[in-house]
């Protein structure tokens, strides 16, 4: 609980520059940025923490302006089922903020981050008064939508290749992480928390993708060479023709 706290008391106003990073506040009109931007908040929650926890209500809309966040959720045996990693420019859970509904997933920082939050009532109040904010919404929900159907497809893929291929794909969807643009700052560590193989599998399916030249492994991260042949299907050959 101490660090869940932590988090919260730690948050205060975002910089000018953590406000260029959030996409939707340039869709706005200026009247409704000047009511806006005073509200919204960030922290930077550390390696481990907590930013939404299951059964806990929603208080604000998230998103996240730098480092990287994992969504997932424990089953019944205790077992922890990760759904997606959030990378810069995502902003995440606006189905429970527009039903004020409890959280049903655990959002966690893999490694230290800034977080901005944008309160209940003032996201409740753009979308009754913000025509640019409705259409980002919905543009929101439609491509989430289409991720969590490639998950559950996932979950199907026996494949290392395969499924690190689809779930970089997913970390590189423009329209849902607009901040990650061609380059993304991700370990093979914390790939191997998203997809759920070990660092040295994580590791082998890498070397295939690259040999494949759909990605290119860089100092701290990874470029993205073909978005489209990462989502493809004839990724089935991936292990057969490396």
């Amino acid at each position: 609980m101490a660090k869940e706290n932590s988090v919260h008391q730690r948050r205060r106003a975002p910089t000018p520059a953590e406000l260029q990073g959030i996409p939707w506040l340039s869709l706005l009109r200026p009247e409704e940025r000047l009511q806006i931007v005073p509200q919204l908040v960030v922290s930077d929650p550390q390696t481990g923490d907590h930013v939404c926890r299951v059964g806990r209500p929603v208080t604000y809309w998230f998103g996240v302006i730098s480092g990287l966040l994992k969504m997932s959720t424990d089953n019944a045996s205790g077992q922890t089922m990760t759904f997606t990693g959030i990378p810069p420019g995502g902003w995440f859970g606006e189905g429970t903020v527009l039903k004020r509904e409890i959280y049903r997933y655990n959002i966690q920082a893999l490694r230290p981050s800034v977080v901005a939050g944008l309160p209940l009532d003032t996201f409740h109040w753009l979308i009754d008064h913000s025509l640019g904010f409705n259409r980002f919404i919905m543009q929101q929900l439609n491509e989430r939508l289409g991720q969590f159907i490639a998950a559950r497809e996932m979950d199907r893929m026996t494949s290392p290749e395969l499924r690190l291929a689809r779930h970089l794909a997913a970390l590189f969807n423009p329209v849902l992480f607009s901040g990650v643009g061609e380059v993304l700052r991700i370990t093979q560590q914390e790939l191997a928390y998203l997809v759920g193989l070990s660092r040295q599998r994580v590791n082998e399916a890498l070397r295939v993708l690259e040999a494949h030249q759909l990605i290119r492994v860089e100092y701290g991260g990874l470029r993205i060479l073909d978005l489209q042949g990462l989502r493809q299907s004839q990724l089935d050959g991936l292990t057969r023709n490396a």
